[in-house]
């Protein structure tokens, strides 16, 4: 059985031992080791990272109390050096820890206790049994998370036999096996029964801040990140903002008052621009009823969307009893239109033809439109719809 070191000592980070058993996969080795520091994922935690002997190990897990070791290939010698991935480590130490105290506060401060746990390479997450937090609250957790890693306060962890554990003050008591409970204790704070690996003071969290939060099934989902990650994101915040800052003349704290006078302007200049897209099409449709003779007016546009060409033919189909075909080659959307006095059933057309053209769309008696992956075959059905409408009037 692998004696686990990071029991012993989570900041070990270099150790020799000896290569107790090589189980040889199709295109990889599951290597099992006399000592380890290497933490097997389990609890919510990600396995480590490093090399044993330079090579790189993929994966850690825990058996029926071994632990296995997943290497691309088999070690060349018995003795191997072995090697954590320490920014890692510390970075899961960091993160466990924090979700532990975390928790309690949680619970101390709004009797809302931890359901699930997720310590992910991008974000961290703990699940709580309360619908929501409002604004206020989340503040005060989070300023009380950090004055408790202010205090520094110990974490001391241990095990117990099943038989103590009735006189500890767990959160929660889990299920395990064997004769033995390993016990994760915050000086005043917390007693949690965990197998993770733990920073030894409360100091070591660094800062802590709180992301977001979500509704899951009933409860909160609350986002976090502590120590290293904390101070990165602030890190990449203050960046993007003193960039803002500058780009807009001011300060952080303007920045606010800039956005939204800027969002007011563009919404100003939105609506202006929209009546001028309608006095413009209003022109273009006079223009297109008076520049064709007979009874259809076909058109393609290469910069206007379907909607844009949707308000022109509308507006055609008011003063004329001409049937509009326009395609938008920006889109590869095809629109069919007429105001009724047409014995055209557009809709019932394109049911009909459409597939024909590998074409998808429909519509009603007076208008229809339709996609296509490819110009041509849109092409190709405007012009089957130019001569069928011809032939039908």
């Amino acid at each position: 059985m692998t004696k686990k070191l990071y029991y012993e000592n989570p900041y070990l980070t270099n150790w020799t031992t000896t290569v107790t058993n090589i189980i040889k996969k199709d295109d990889f080795c599951l290597v099992t080791l006399e000592e380890t520091a290497f933490y097997p994922e389990g609890g919510g935690q990600p396995s480590d990272s490093g090399k044993i002997d330079h090579i790189q190990v993929l994966d850690v897990y825990q058996e029926a109390g071994e632990v296995y070791h997943k290497l691309s290939h088999p070690p060349e010698n018995r003795t191997v050096k072995c090697q954590i991935d320490w920014k890692l480590r510390y970075d899961h130490m960091q993160q466990h820890t924090g979700q532990h105290l975390l928790s309690a506060i949680c619970i101390e401060e709004y009797d809302a206790h931890t359901s699930s746990f997720h310590l992910g390479q991008d974000t961290v997450s703990i699940d709580l049994s309360i619908p929501e937090f409002n604004a206020d609250q989340l503040l005060h957790i989070e300023k009380q998370v950090n004055k408790a890693i202010y205090e520094n306060r110990e974490i001391r962890t241990y095990f117990v036999s099943k038989e103590q554990v009735s006189t500890l003050p767990l959160r929660k008591t889990p299920d395990v096996e064997g004769d033995e409970m390993r016990i994760v204790e915050i000086d005043g704070i917390d007693t949690s029964a965990c197998a993770g690996t733990h920073v030894s003071r409360t100091g070591e969290l660094g800062l802590m801040k709180l992301l977001k939060t979500e509704k899951s099934k009933g409860n909160t989902r609350v986002y976090f990140i502590f120590g290293g990650r904390a101070l990165e994101d602030y890190q990449a915040t203050h960046s993007v903002l003193t960039t803002l800052a500058n780009k807009h003349s001011t300060n952080r704290e303007g920045l606010i008052e800039k956005i939204t006078k800027i969002e007011t302007d563009n919404k100003q200049f939105q609506r202006e621009i929209e009546e001028l897209k309608g006095k413009l099409n209003q022109y273009l449709a006079q223009e297109l009823i008076q520049s064709h003779n007979d009874s259809i007016i076909s058109q393609s546009f290469d910069e206007k969307a379907l909607k844009e060409l949707q308000g022109i033919a509308k507006q055609i189909n008011e003063a004329s009893n001409q049937c509009v075909i326009f395609t938008s080659t920006l889109e590869n959307k095809l629109l069919i239109s007429h105001n009724g006095t047409l014995p055209i059933e557009c809709g019932k057309l394109f049911k009909q033809e459409l597939k024909n053209y590998n074409g998808k769309g429909g519509g009603n008696n007076t208008t229809a439109q339709a996609a296509f992956d490819k110009l041509e075959d849109m092409e190709a059905f405007k012009r089957f719809l130019e001569a069928k409408i011809k032939d039908s009037l």
